[in-house]
């Protein structure tokens, strides 16, 4: 079902005139900015970058109705994630991944049951199907509507994304999206139409501020804050990095006055992570480190704290984008365009080249990040502030 026409006049209409931001083209008529009480309910549920490319929803949804109780359902495992973000009422865990390798067994059973009781607690206004897929369309339907609330979902697949039909056969709305989009946009622009607000031109995905808080972690204050983290783990070996590439590379930061720091999230990741530090460790101790294995909170606690991220297309390398780290993103495969970041800023970019980026390249790369950001430092304050407040899309 195609969400009706868009509404060419009314208070929206004037705030979208008055910020210059895009007027939503589709999707339910347009709420009050304000509107106290309103419901809705966030479903993506894996996997971790997509879950973080998600993000920007909620601070896009709160811009628009500040009032909103806004809830997520998602696995279990990227929950923590989640938990950083301040603006969120309520999470709500599930592990589909792994129920459906069981389902019949008692646990299973049992486990499905408290989750659906746990889901069906709140009635909302809205539901939104972030994910397209028959799980996510499932979980939507489930889910309780209040008097007039509605579901609204993907109306169509996207240039390299999953879709799945029962998304649309469930939702009330169905919202058709142009095929050639960003990850983050795609879900932005879905809720925007969803609930008829217009979006700021720059995704703010809520964390920028509110890891960087939390107390240091693992070591000195001095030591963390130049600190590099390679993110080398991705679950796909076609996305890797050669570890001679990472090792190459370390070299030259270590000969800039840089730690580098390395994450893992499994055993062979905490291997490659050894085998890195210890070619680095060679020719002085401490020019790197091993992390523990860390839960996400955790580690997106640490990223935070780092000077900045170099890494692989993978769930903790967009952490660090939505950190808004100096960042490099190392593709081995042309689809940056589609999961990178947004390279307008100039502090974060994505370096593609088949069958994978060159050391100099890489290295390049994040010098012209680190020039970017010693430009905008340079700025006077007063135009940092300027720019800061547009970003915001006050």
């Amino acid at each position: 079902m195609e969400g009706p026409s868009p509404v060419q006049s009314g208070p929206w209409n004037r705030l979208c005139r008055a910020t210059g931001r895009a007027a939503p083209s589709e999707g339910s008529e347009p709420r009050e900015a304000g509107s106290a009480g309103v419901r809705i309910l966030l479903v993506k549920l894996s996997s971790l970058g997509d879950v973080v490319h998600a993000l920007p929803v909620v601070q896009d949804i709160l811009a628009a109705l500040p009032d909103a109780r806004i809830d997520w359902v998602v696995e279990k495992s990227f929950a923590s994630v989640l938990a950083l973000h301040p603006g969120l009422h309520r999470i709500i865990p599930c592990e589909i991944r792994r129920w459906r390798k069981s389902p019949l067994s008692k646990m299973t059973r049992q486990q499905w049951s408290a989750f659906k009781a746990d889901l069906r607690q709140t009635e909302y206004d809205a539901i939104i199907d972030l994910q397209g897929l028959t799980k996510s369309a499932v979980v939507a339907w489930l889910a309780r509507l209040a008097p007039g609330g509605k579901r609204y979902a993907l109306g169509n697949q996207t240039d390299g994304s999953g879709y799945e039909a029962p998304t649309r056969w469930v939702a009330d709305v169905a919202i058709r999206i142009k095929p050639h989009i960003h990850a983050v946009q795609r879900s932005r622009e879905l809720a925007a139409r969803a609930l008829g607000y217009c979006l700021a031109p720059s995704p703010d995905y809520g964390l920028k501020r509110h890891p960087a808080q939390a107390g240091r972690t693992l070591s000195a204050p001095e030591r963390i804050a130049n600190r590099v983290a390679f993110v080398h783990g991705t679950s796909r070996a076609d996305k890797e990095w050669p570890l001679g590439h990472w090792t190459a590379l370390g070299h030259r930061l270590n000969a800039a006055g840089y730690q580098i720091a390395l994450p893992h999230g499994n055993e062979k990741e905490k291997l490659k992570s050894q085998a890195i530090a210890r070619a680095l460790n060679e020719s002085a101790p401490g020019h790197a480190v091993v992390l523990p294995l860390l839960a996400l909170d955790a580690l997106t606690n640490e990223l935070a704290q780092c000077a900045g991220v170099i890494g692989v297309d993978s769930g903790v390398s967009h952490i660090a984008v939505a950190l808004d780290l100096p960042h490099v993103q190392v593709y081995n495969f042309d689809t940056a365009w589609r999961t990178g970041p947004d390279a307008a800023s100039g502090r974060q970019v994505s370096v593609y080249a088949a069958p994978e980026p060159g050391v100099d390249q890489v290295w390049q790369a994040w010098l012209g990040c680190l020039e970017t950001l010693k430009g905008a430092r340079d700025q006077p304050s007063e135009v940092l502030e300027w720019s800061a407040c547009g970003a915001d899309g006050a």
